[in-house]
């Protein structure tokens, strides 16, 4: 089986890495939590002391980090990754990055021989530990064929988005729209609620309604309405406020730099920073409805 090296291990990157073990790929992990290493050892992964030793040997990397500067500083400079993984190796890069960063790897790795996707996903915690994750990949099409194999085991939907940083402005342009959907819910729950409507009452009336959207009927922000997402436990796990909030940074960045008009997405990013400037940083962005129902 190809020897893989998976670098981070937080709320995505964990379960992802759980997967790739249960399909039987060797896997070599490092995070900076010790006790996320200790979680994918228990699961039959090896560590590593750090990332530089885990990529040793390794024929494919996987990557899940915070930011740009996160992966910027793993790959690059002197004491970068690049200089360690083998010639002809593939990365996949998934953390969700600015593009210019993203396409930096990519130019830097193609120098020495080595393969980049940048691969970021959309799913949640509940996709990444289902294996139910969509992949939105950019870079070459043989090396996107290649990374199948391994991706599949991860994720049930696998796109090409385009050549190298696509990928990464697929996934900011869908999370905008995620954020502005979410505060859209939020916005309409409480409304009903305000004027005495049931929330899950409501909730299954706009769910096959014109009103219907992925926040509503998979991730509803309202506390009670449904199991097994966040609102239902405090706002706690999931994709964290302050994540939201980096993305919409992203998007924000991109519009600037191709002059695009996101006038709604820029709301969002003004919403969610008024959010996380009330401590709520933390949380999973469906607690955005804390904003119109505080409790």
């Amino acid at each position: 089986m190809t020897r893989i090296a998976f670098i981070g291990l937080g709320h995505m990157g964990g379960p992802m890495a759980a997967n790739l073990l249960r399909a039987g790929f060797p896997l070599t992990v490092f995070d900076l939590v010790p006790a996320a290493i200790a979680a994918a050892v228990a699961a039959g992964a090896t560590a590593a002391a750090s990332a530089a030793e885990a990529v040793d040997g390794a024929e494919v990397v996987v990557s899940m980090l915070p930011a740009s500067a996160h992966v910027e500083s793993l790959y690059l400079g002197e004491d970068g990754l690049l200089g360690r993984i083998a010639p002809g190796a593939l990365v996949l890069e998934c953390s969700t990055i600015a593009p210019a960063s993203a396409r930096k790897v990519h130019a830097a790795a193609a120098a020495r021989g080595i393969a980049v996707l940048d691969a970021p996903v959309s799913g949640g915690t509940v996709g990444a530990a289902a294996g139910t994750l969509t992949f939105i990949v950019g870079g070459d099409a043989a090396d996107f064929e290649r990374a199948r194999p391994v991706l599949e085991k991860m994720g049930r939907n696998l796109f090409h988005a385009g050549a190298a940083g696509a990928g990464q402005v697929a996934k900011i342009a869908n999370n905008m729209l995620l954020a502005i959907h979410m505060i859209g819910t939020a916005e309409a729950l409480n409304l009903g609620v305000a004027n005495g409507l049931d929330p899950k009452v409501l909730s299954d009336i706009m769910k096959v309604s014109s009103g219907g959207n992925w926040s509503l009927e998979k991730y509803n922000p309202w506390p009670g309405v449904m199991d097994g997402v966040p609102a239902s436990r405090g706002y706690e796990g999931g994709f964290g406020v302050d994540l939201m909030l980096k993305d919409l940074g992203l998007a924000l960045e991109a519009a600037l730099a191709a002059k695009a008009a996101t006038p709604l997405g820029a709301e969002a990013r003004s919403l969610y920073a008024l959010h996380s400037g009330q401590g709520k940083g933390g949380l999973d962005f469906s607690s955005i409805l804390q904003l119109f129902a505080p409790r």
